[in-house]
């Protein structure tokens, strides 16, 4: 027992594992105990130290996606996460959602439910978003059967609200979205990126403020 405990002590530390669990142990005839069952969970931030984990995680993660199907939530999670974004689907909701930030993200989901919306998902563009990641975000988006509206929420610190403007039109060019768009800007360069929006002849309507941005979103799905 005591040589087991060790083993089990060490594969924690040498694997970065948060988790490790032996449920249960087994006594064979001679005496001897052996894993009859194991549950493993491992550091996501230390995966560059365990490439072997990584590969077996990654593949495990293919072959749920290709028995889930390739517009599945988790095929939209896994396609997401491999760009670098943070994207969780949610149950029952409607209105796609992309917002920078995870506070004004959270903010925005509240906001939505506040005036009885369901939001579809949870997108965080990050702080320091692309015109390219903001193709790939919507993209991501309209790929999602149960999104009735796009609601795209950015407040612009760091990020230009006139390039986000310019990624909005593009994906719209290449994707053509058969639902409604509903955009909020505000902060850098917010007055241009209306400006794109506006002169693009896309189905892109423009919100003054986080509550009109809500109250359009949750009229455009009933």
């Amino acid at each position: 027992m005591c040589s087991q405990l060790k083993n089990l002590y060490n594969l924690f530390v040498d694997l970065d594992c948060l988790q490790v669990e032996i449920n249960p142990f087994g006594e064979v005839e001679d005496g001897s105990l052996v894993n009859m069952d194991a549950k493993f969970s491992f550091d996501n931030n230390a995966a560059y130290r365990q490439p072997r984990i990584a590969a077996l995680a990654a593949q495990s993660r293919k072959l749920d996606v290709e028995a889930a199907g390739e517009n599945s939530l988790l095929a939209l999670e896994t396609n997401a996460e491999a760009h670098g974004l943070n994207y969780i689907g949610l149950a029952d909701g409607n209105i796609g959602c992309m917002v920078n930030g995870a506070g004004l993200a959270m903010a925005t989901l509240d906001l939505l439910s506040l005036h009885n919306g369901k939001a579809a998902n949870f997108l965080d563009l990050g702080g320091k978003a692309s015109q390219e990641d903001v193709e790939f975000a919507l993209q991501t988006l309209t790929s999602d059967k149960r999104v009735m509206c796009i609601l795209i929420n950015i407040f612009g610190g760091i990020v230009n609200c006139g390039m986000v403007a310019e990624g909005i039109v593009e994906a719209c060019r290449h994707k053509k979205p058969k639902v409604p768009i509903v955009v909020r800007l505000e902060g850098t360069n917010a007055a241009v990126g209306q400006q794109v929006l506006r002169s693009s002849g896309m189905n892109i309507q423009i919100a003054g403020d986080m509550e009109e941005a809500a109250t359009m979103s949750c009229g455009l799905v009933k």
